[in-house]
């Protein structure tokens, strides 16, 4: 009998060392370091992966957006001027989706670079500012619409009063309001799974979750964290990572996992990129940098 207590307790102890042990493995790689790719941007924003890992971001005081190819490590100009673009996202056709923040609009970009622009108002009234873009499994668009003030505008006060978020239907016939009394919503990512999506508002310091109807409607609002972020993005873990000082990553149950230090004064948005999505890429103020993940991101 007490062989047998002493068997079962090395086995049970066994199992507690290994589990304790899968916890404090790391999201990120053994021994990677975060690079600095470039520093030679005035402010980068919005990056977006395409179905070969190259990432798209912009330079937006400079009005252009930038290709990384993954495959060489090397920069190119994809598009200026490029309607002063923030945030962009591929839908399932291989467009580029921007928030073109020049005139307020969400545009469609081709690969040759042709713009097909989606919408430029909401109910007649110009929309505050499109910021952050995500694309749910149907080919739906989700998109923040918080107010910053811009030195190339005209204008000086926003025309819709709520800073909401909206949903264009995949046959972008249809837009409606899905999430509103945020104070300044801003970056946004949903689960492959297309159930539940993630709302940064950066404003009210909070982040939120809420569940997707089949009709593309948001119900059952959460608080995921008392954080609020820029840019945001999920591992094939269901992590999400958070910007703003560095990246503060996240379980699904709103637990602080990791944080990765950007030697930055604002680290403004994030995505996985790569020919096998391990690698984290991020903007903060001029810069571009990757790091090398155990973790990988989602494609549809």
């Amino acid at each position: 009998m007490k062989t047998t207590y002493s068997f079962l307790s090395t086995i049970a102890l066994t199992i507690v060392v290994l589990s304790c042990k899968a916890q404090q493995t790391s999201i990120v790689k053994n021994g990677a370091e975060l690079v600095k790719v470039s520093n030679a941007y005035s402010f980068t924003e919005g990056p977006a992966s395409d179905k070969e890992g190259n990432v798209y971001f912009t330079d937006q005081p400079n009005d252009k957006i930038i290709k990384w190819n993954a495959e060489d490590n090397t920069l190119s100009v994809f598009k200026e001027p490029a309607g002063r673009a923030n945030g962009l996202y591929f839908d399932h056709n291989g467009n580029l989706l921007a928030a073109a923040d020049e005139k307020n609009e969400l545009w469609r970009i081709d690969n040759d670079g042709n713009v097909d622009t989606l919408l430029t108002n909401y109910n007649g009234k110009k929309l505050n500012g499109p910021n952050d873009i995500w694309v749910d499994p149907i080919g739906g668009i989700y998109f923040t619409d918080p107010y910053y003030q811009r030195d190339y505008w005209s204008r000086t006060t926003a025309e819709l009063e709520d800073k909401n978020v909206y949903y264009i239907a995949p046959d972008t016939k249809k837009v409606s309001v899905v999430a509103s009394d945020l104070v300044q919503p801003n970056g946004i990512i949903g689960t492959p799974d297309g159930k539940t999506l993630y709302v940064a508002d950066i404003g009210d310091k909070k982040t939120y979750t809420f569940t997707i109807n089949k009709d593309g409607t948001l119900t059952n609002r959460k608080l995921f964290t008392k954080m609020g972020s820029d840019g945001m993005t999920i591992d094939n873990l269901g992590n999400i990572y958070l910007t703003g000082e560095g990246v503060t990553v996240f379980n699904t149950k709103g637990e602080q996992i990791h944080h990765i230090p950007i030697d930055e004064n604002w680290t403004a948005n994030i995505t996985f990129g790569g020919k096998n999505q391990d690698v984290l890429f991020i903007t903060a103020m001029g810069a571009i940098y990757t790091l090398k993940m155990n973790v990988n991101g989602v494609r549809y």
